[in-house]
């Protein structure tokens, strides 16, 4: 049994004509009868009382009518479900993401996607770098975002975008003699202790602080690190220390907390999105476009 069958039978149902039925399907009479006919002798049933004038369905025909519908209306269903999925218009998206990120261009990227794509089901994971890493290979991402190192050019199985360069900020106490400076010199720092970043949640962000720290011959004394921005700003909002944070954190008001720019020219920190080379969902393929598009 074929489609067709289903087809041509709904349509003599409907009409309780083959003539009708056969001009409505644009096929001969003839061979629409003999289609009938098969697909009776198929079922082991009879479909039709073709004695009676106009022609009728028999109990069984009435039952099969009602499945056929249904069977066919799934089958309709089923084919724009699978093309709207190549439309990247449904479907599941699981997405890593640092602090960096919530606090820059998430919410943006957010709203404009499910503006666009409210069928999409999108869950969000805030990992480290090196667990969204671990975990694109292992399929439990879809697509992450973080600070981008340069062997990650290198990754043969990952393509990555790079989305924005964002520069670096000092997040000082309120209370901090220096709060009230409109900048503030890296040499200024040199007697501070610091607040940075853990090495294992951000390694690129900590590299680049210990770089610059480097450039401006200075040895911090670092007192803690710290995994989540929150953490950091608490404790630099505390007194325990100043911070070298990237210039997102601004979007962070946290109380007895104050930030400034670095009167050196420093180097900036690329934010990358990364997803595996051979994932060719068109769900992803829509969601970077977005990315593209926001950022």
């Amino acid at each position: 049994m074929e489609l067709r069958h289903l087809r041509y039978f709904i349509a003599v149902a409907q009409e309780l004509n083959f003539t009708r039925a056969a001009e409505r399907l644009h096929i001969a009479q003839p061979p629409l009868s003999k289609q009938i006919h098969d697909l009776e002798v198929e079922l082991g049933v009879q479909l039709f009382d073709r004695a009676r004038r106009p022609l009728q369905l028999t109990v069984a025909g009435v039952i099969f009518l009602e499945e056929a519908m249904s069977a066919i209306a799934q089958v309709e269903n089923a084919v724009k479900m699978a093309q709207r999925a190549s439309r990247g218009e449904i479907g599941r998206l699981v997405i890593g993401f640092t602090s960096s990120m919530a606090n820059s261009f998430l919410p943006d990227i957010l709203r404009v996607y499910r503006d666009r794509f409210p069928k999409v089901e999108l869950v969000w994971r805030e990992l480290a770098t090196s667990h969204q890493l671990q975990a694109l290979r292992d399929r439990q991402l879809d697509v992450g975002f973080f600070h981008l190192t340069s062997w990650m050019l290198q990754a043969a199985d990952l393509c990555l975008m790079t989305i924005w360069h964002e520069s670096l900020i000092v997040a000082l106490p309120a209370t901090h003699p220096l709060a009230n400076q409109p900048q503030i010199s890296l040499k200024a720092l040199a007697q501070e202790v610091f607040i940075l970043p853990s090495r294992q949640f951000s390694p690129v962000l900590s590299e680049q602080l210990e770089h610059l720290c480097q450039q401006s011959d200075i040895s911090p004394v670092v007192i803690q690190e710290g995994t989540m921005m929150l953490t950091i700003l608490g404790l630099v909002a505390g007194g325990v220390g100043i911070a070298l944070l990237p210039a997102n954190a601004q979007n962070l008001q946290r109380k007895g907390v104050v930030y400034k720019n670095i009167t050196e020219s420093t180097s900036t920190i690329p934010m990358a999105a990364v997803w595996r080379r051979d994932d060719a969902s068109a769900t992803l393929r829509e969601f970077l476009e977005v990315t593209k598009e926001v950022t």
